[in-house]
């Protein structure tokens, strides 16, 4: 399953999915992994959920991204979601018509290993493609 968190540089994404990150923790039988650009919010989250700073991994293009995705997928039978905080930039996207192909292939990761995303998205959800608008479940 793939959810979206969209909305404006600053209307909030971060503390929503680092909430919810702390929340699933406590019910999933499984583990949890939290993708984002620095490590500035090591300390809000739990220490059960594992903070992957992603730029400490030279990763330069949306393939290498992927590539990254599947590896901590495959490594990790026992992973239940993963959160992608700063979206855009962590999965080097540079135009607007890059996020769905990308966002696709998650969704094709997801079904593979039974892996939820829940993915932070600075874009306004009219900003959006039709299919990707249908994958928002928040919109700030």
């Amino acid at each position: 399953m793939i959810e979206l968190v969209a909305g404006e540089k600053g209307k909030g994404k971060t503390k929503m999915l680092m909430a919810k990150a702390n929340n699933d923790i406590k019910v999933t039988g499984g583990n949890i992994v939290y993708l984002d650009q620095n490590n500035k919010h090591m300390y809000e989250l739990s220490n059960r959920v594992r903070l992957i700073n992603v730029p400490e991994y030279n990763i330069h293009s949306s393939d290498m991204f992927l590539g990254f995705i599947y590896g901590i997928a495959s490594q990790d039978h026992d992973l239940d979601c993963m959160f992608l905080d700063n979206f855009l930039t962590i999965a080097c996207i540079e135009t607007a018509e890059d996020i769905e192909p990308i966002v696709r292939e998650l969704s094709v990761i997801s079904e593979k290993f039974e892996l939820d995303f829940v993915i932070g998205i600075s874009k306004a959800k009219n900003d959006l493609s039709e299919y990707l608008q249908n994958l928002v479940t928040i919109a700030l």
